[in-house]
């Protein structure tokens, strides 16, 4: 019963609840709060999955008549019969599968990411133009094309990349907002949020797993950065920005100020919600579900395998 309420658990956590979230409008105007929800719910999701497969493995491993667990598969299929000993072994399986394909996902994304990051940082550094500088910053490098590019590379080295284009189309106060923008991505370290919500993404199987969570997060993502470029500059000034960078481009790795979710966010900018208290209960409500869904689990998990633990030693 424990691995079949862990199992539903992890399907929900993967596929209708983040859905669900997904098609939400409020995580617009409480952005912090919905993305401590959706990390919430992509860790509870790793938790429940394992959680599903230590429960089967405390099934297959049932302590035998002299206490000590059975570890021979044929003693298992005495106990529990060829059926239900083939669909715990299966979905064993398929829990070790998900753990592995996270771990490799994980680690994929990242060597390549860094790799590409660094590759272009070498690059933008020698075709910096200084002299086409309007904005301060060691960080800040500006490409000599027509091309609008607005965008920020992460890292230990990071930089906020603009093009002659997107310079000519800025007023001091959108630039300042577009500044401001992009290091609000960097000093939240917003890549590594990513990147993590693209390996659980990968790490489970297509019918499954929602197809509008990346996307959600993405654009929730973008909305915090906003909020940071509000403060500097005003909505009007980053609402303009936005509009002028829609179109600005940026490579694989970087995060850009413009794209697909311009629109959304210039709509955000323009129409705040009256009620600011409504906000801030559902702000509350968002953080103690995601308290909620991270000590549930754990706590379920944790408690019964360190009874069993201890019942083990004890021998």
């Amino acid at each position: 019963m424990t691995a079949l309420l862990f199992g539903i658990l992890t399907v929900a956590l993967v596929g209708p609840i983040p859905e669900a979230l997904a098609r939400a409008e409020w995580p617009l105007y409480a952005p912090r709060a919905a993305m401590a929800l959706w990390q919430s719910i992509a860790l509870a999701a790793v938790l429940s999955a394992f959680s599903t497969g230590l429960a089967i493995a405390a099934h297959l491993l049932a302590p035998g008549p002299d206490g000590v667990p059975t570890t021979s598969p044929a003693a298992e299929i005495a106990r529990l019969g060829w059926f239900t000993w083939s669909v715990y072994v299966l979905a064993f399986a398929a829990t070790v599968v998900i753990g592995l394909r996270l771990t490799t996902t994980v680690a994929a994304i990242a060597f390549r990411t860094r790799t590409r990051r660094r590759t272009h940082r070498t690059l933008v550094d020698l075709v910096d133009r200084t002299d086409l500088r309007r904005a301060g910053g060691s960080d800040i490098r500006v490409l000599d094309v027509p091309t609008p590019l607005a965008y920020c590379l992460p890292g230990r080295r990071s930089r906020v990349v603009l093009s002659e284009g997107v310079l000519n189309r800025l007023s001091r106060d959108e630039l300042a907002a577009v500044i401001e923008h992009e290091r609000a991505h960097l000093r939240a370290r917003h890549d590594l949020v990513l990147e993590a919500f693209v390996a659980l993404h990968a790490a489970f199987p297509r019918f499954v797993r929602s197809k509008s969570a990346l996307s959600a997060v993405r654009l929730l993502i973008e909305a915090l950065a906003d909020d940071q470029a509000v403060n500097v500059s005003g909505r009007r000034s980053v609402g303009r920005a936005l509009v002028a960078c829609a179109d600005a481009t940026a490579p694989r790795g970087a995060m850009a100020m413009g794209g697909p979710t311009t629109v959304t966010r210039v709509r955000r900018l323009t129409h705040q919600p009256a009620a600011a208290q409504s906000v801030r209960r559902l702000s509350l409500t968002a953080y103690a579900i995601a308290a909620a869904l991270l000590v549930v689990p754990t706590l379920a998990v944790a408690i019964p395998w360190l009874t069993e633990l201890t019942r083990l030693l004890s021998h």
